[in-house]
């Protein structure tokens, strides 16, 4: 499922909420800062040195937009490659990270994640990221169940920061995530969620589906995007 994390400018992150993320979504972390010199990216795989490294950083650096990403993998290697954020089409000024399973088919032999795919080759097909219309038609086509956070330093950008289906996240104390995996488990001995992921419905025992939204139980992504039960939708 992964957990997407999004801080407006001079918003701090709570750290505990990035830490629960993170047991949760364990196969990579990585976190954008704007600066004023430019983007701040790091990615690593041990998640209590990227918490604080981004704590640090943010300290230092608490007037830009920010992101962090903790990574389930669907698709890819587990390596530090294919962590969060990407850059877009190779420039390194503007980068992207996402939550979801993307409509993107990855080669057999393809070490890159389906994020990394799209950043690299899609995206930058469809147009600049700066304009409306690409973003648009980016939203369009990653599906409701998809969410993406862009960073851009490049100054033909109108804004630092943009959010594709924002609503499908949420915020909590002036952050966005997007999904529940932020929140602590009622129970940590339990490998799944008591509630529903996507909507924080009560759950029945051995639920696929939650009854009150109707996303998958064990990944909380619409049915007809969750790999869990349609494994033909698999890259």
């Amino acid at each position: 499922m992964c957990l997407l994390t999004f801080l407006p400018a001079s918003v701090r992150p709570d750290l505990q909420a990035l830490a629960n993320g993170a047991v949760l979504n364990d196969d990579g972390h990585g976190f954008a800062i704007v600066t004023t010199t430019g983007l701040l990216v790091r990615r690593g795989m041990n998640a209590d040195r990227l918490i604080d490294e981004f704590a640090a950083a943010r300290t230092r650096h608490p007037d830009g937009d920010a992101l962090f990403h903790s990574r389930l993998a669907t698709a890819g290697r587990i390596d530090v490659a294919n962590c969060h954020p990407y850059a877009v089409g190779g420039d390194q000024r503007t980068v992207l990270a996402h939550n979801g399973i993307l409509p993107i088919r990855v080669r057999r032999r393809d070490p890159r994640s389906d994020t990394k795919l799209a950043a690299e080759e899609l995206i930058p097909s469809l147009g600049s990221l700066r304009h409306r219309r690409t973003r648009r038609r980016l939203q369009q086509w990653m599906g409701p169940a998809n969410k993406i956070v862009i960073l851009s330093v490049d100054r033909r950008f109108r804004h630092t920061s943009y959010l594709l289906n924002e609503h499908a996240g949420e915020w909590a104390n002036g952050i966005w995530y997007s999904n529940r995996d932020y929140l602590p488990s009622p129970d940590p001995l339990i490998g799944r969620w008591p509630v529903c992921r996507a909507c924080g419905g009560p759950l029945a025992d051995r639920d696929e589906q939650c009854a009150w939204c109707g996303a998958c139980c064990d990944c909380g992504m619409p049915l007809g995007y969750c790999l869990c039960h349609y494994p033909t939708l698999r890259p």
